[in-house]
């Protein structure tokens, strides 16, 4: 397992009048080179939810429905900050966001790599799953027994990469700070993948069911997405 990473990630819906195929567009070609000009950006993925089952596991889904996630990295969380809310970029950035999205949460997250991507991961399926721990767990708890789930997971076949996403601060819009009762997601999963049939067998597995039997002791809700990723910066 890696050492973890700060990540700000974007939560995002399109506006409900423009097509799938518009939002892709202007999100890649318009939106993502400008967001690429900010000056302490290190890192921008973006991901394009292509659908929302939930693929091999049997659990309750979450109310959450998203076009896609953004994530970007920057060497320190005070240069995101600043990035988005001073300077003409950073307006022209809010403006754009204005134009073509109905919706847009931010989380801070800790990022561990727990099973390492190949060095060519083109090609693979990608898995954005959102967490929701039960409402008399405490967070620390929580934190606890998914790092006891990362092995679990590691064990599993088929597993091509897996990362874990630990939830440490909350915009419910943009800019404004919330608590956890205003955006209860506690982490965020990237798992990846061969292709939906290794999905599949990877949790029909015996290794499998007893990874989704530990999820249940320690998680509400998953709500999953399979995603396209891009590499903007």
């Amino acid at each position: 397992m890696t050492e973890p990473t700060t990540l700000r990630m974007g939560l995002i819906r399109k506006k409900p009048a423009w097509t799938d195929e518009a939002f892709r567009s202007h999100w890649r070609d318009r939106h993502g080179p400008l967001v690429a000009q900010l000056p302490t950006l290190r890192s921008y993925r973006q991901n394009l939810v292509l659908d929302r089952l939930q693929r091999g596991i049997d659990f309750a889904r979450g109310p959450w429905d998203f076009d896609g996630f953004s994530q970007l990295r920057f060497d320190e969380g005070a240069q995101a900050d600043a990035a988005f809310n001073t300077g003409e970029l950073a307006a022209a950035i809010r403006a754009d966001e204005e134009r073509f999205l109905g919706g847009l949460h931010i989380v801070t997250v800790a990022q561990t790599e727990v099973v390492a991507l190949p060095p060519k991961p083109q090609g693979l399926l990608k898995r954005i799953s959102l967490l929701r721990r039960p409402i008399e767990q405490s967070e620390d708890d929580f934190r606890r027994e998914w790092k006891v789930h990362a092995d679990h997971v590691r064990r599993m076949p088929g597993v091509s990469g897996y990362r874990q996403n630990v939830v440490t601060a909350r915009e419910f819009v943009k800019g404004t700070p919330c608590g956890y009762a205003e955006l209860p997601i506690d982490g965020i999963v990237e798992l990846w993948f061969e292709n939906t049939d290794t999905l599949d067998a990877a949790f029909a597995s015996p290794q499998g069911r007893v990874t989704m039997a530990h999820a249940l002791t320690f998680l509400s809700e998953i709500t999953a997405f399979v995603v396209e990723e891009y590499r903007v910066v």
